[in-house]
């Protein structure tokens, strides 16, 4: 009898098992395989399974950078700044006679190496001011190795552009971009000659715009990138998707001297100013608003009962001054110059570097809560 129970146990507890396992492979849903790949500037995020298994996901954007590559190294060039300097060669009559009595030579030596830009056909090259500040002769090789001694045109240390010009024709310029219409996790290019590694092209993203780095340079409004930017890259190009140039490399924020994360590059648009003005005038021409002003925080606009949390605020206006004369007054909060914000000191110092005395800029400012939009000619 004992036996017989045991058996009618054992043939439940089976018939339960299979009844359950039935019942767990009906409801299960199929499983979609989905690889995982590189997503990269080249390659494309595998597209992902529709209906259910897509709810809340997106495919990216296809991102191809070979075009732009192609089209920006052959308007990079090195750059390489010559001083002249004076050596001493001995005599073995220095041995007996004391030295004096050998020959002193004035020779060329190299003071490191650049990068440059082509932005012109007749042969205009964009870089920094200190990549050839103090040389005594400058020597441009193209990216087809023909070797060219470049005339110093100017240069404007407050933002770190220099300007050459080499006697050539017919050369591949590159195309200007916007740099106010850059746009955080972009894709960008550099290409310079870093380490003297001619027509290195490196990849990364926009990390930040209108970057300040504390004083360390008059300007204080970079592109801020995570592309590779070494020593010899200095001068080189910035650029787009698209091969349009959109800043010149410039600095590298790095305990040791070499990459090590981020890089900044002065704005195209900043950058194509002083060009500008250096082909034109030989020096910058700038403007002045003529106000003392403070970057708002939200703190200060607490304590100030004011509405808006960020923005330029005008502590004073300078009497004659071009923001006196078109009616700003103290503590007014200036939000965009001609439709580009300027909720910063660094944005705000960009966008004045953009024009030149007598131009005329659209203000838009709040006073008391209210929105406001005036002219003011610089």
């Amino acid at each position: 009898m004992k036996a017989i129970t045991y058996l009618i146990s054992l043939l439940l507890g089976l018939g339960g098992g299979f009844a359950a396992f039935y019942i767990m492979e009906r409801g299960k849903q199929p499983v979609v395989p989905f690889p995982h790949e590189i997503v990269g500037p080249d390659r494309m995020q595998p597209e992902k399974p529709r209906g259910e298994a897509a709810r809340g996901t997106r495919r990216m954007e296809h991102v191809d950078l070979r075009t732009a590559a192609g089209k920006t190294v052959p308007t990079v060039v090195n750059v390489t700044p010559v001083q002249i300097g004076r050596v001493y060669y001995a005599s073995p009559w220095d041995f007996w006679f004391g030295v004096g009595h050998g020959q002193v030579r004035e020779e060329e030596m190299d003071m490191g190496v650049g990068s440059g830009v082509i932005i012109s056909e007749d042969g205009y090259i964009v870089t920094n001011n200190h990549v050839i500040a103090k040389s005594d002769k400058i020597v441009v090789t193209l990216n087809d190795k023909r070797k060219f001694e470049a005339k110093l045109i100017g240069t404007d240390p407050d933002t770190d552009i220099a300007l050459l010009k080499i006697d050539a024709d017919g050369l591949q310029a590159i195309k200007y971009g916007n740099s106010d219409e850059v746009t955080l996790g972009e894709w960008v290019l550099a290409v310079g000659n870093p380490y003297n590694l001619t027509s290195t092209v490196t990849a990364g993203i926009i990390s930040a715009k209108a970057r300040a780095l504390g004083n360390k340079m008059n300007l204080e409004s970079f592109l801020q990138t995570d592309a590779a930017v070494n020593p010899g890259n200095s001068g080189g190009a910035l650029v787009n998707a698209r091969g349009e140039l959109i800043g010149i490399n410039t600095a590298i924020q790095s305990p040791t001297g070499s990459y090590s994360g981020y890089s900044f590059a002065v704005p195209v648009n900043v950058a194509k100013k002083v060009v500008s003005d250096l082909k034109q005038f030989g020096q910058v021409q700038r403007v002045m608003l003529g106000i003392r002003m403070q970057e708002l925080t939200p703190e200060w606009a607490k304590q100030l009962r004011l509405q808006e949390t960020a923005g330029i605020y005008v502590a004073e206006v300078i009497r004659g001054g071009a923001a006196a004369k078109a009616g700003v007054k103290n503590g007014d909060v200036l939000l965009k110059i001609n439709g580009y914000d300027v909720l910063t000191a660094p944005q705000l110092q960009e966008q004045l570097a953009k024009y030149a005395p007598g131009d005329v800029i659209r203000l838009t400012y709040s006073r008391r809560g209210e929105k406001h939009d005036l002219e003011i000619k610089l």
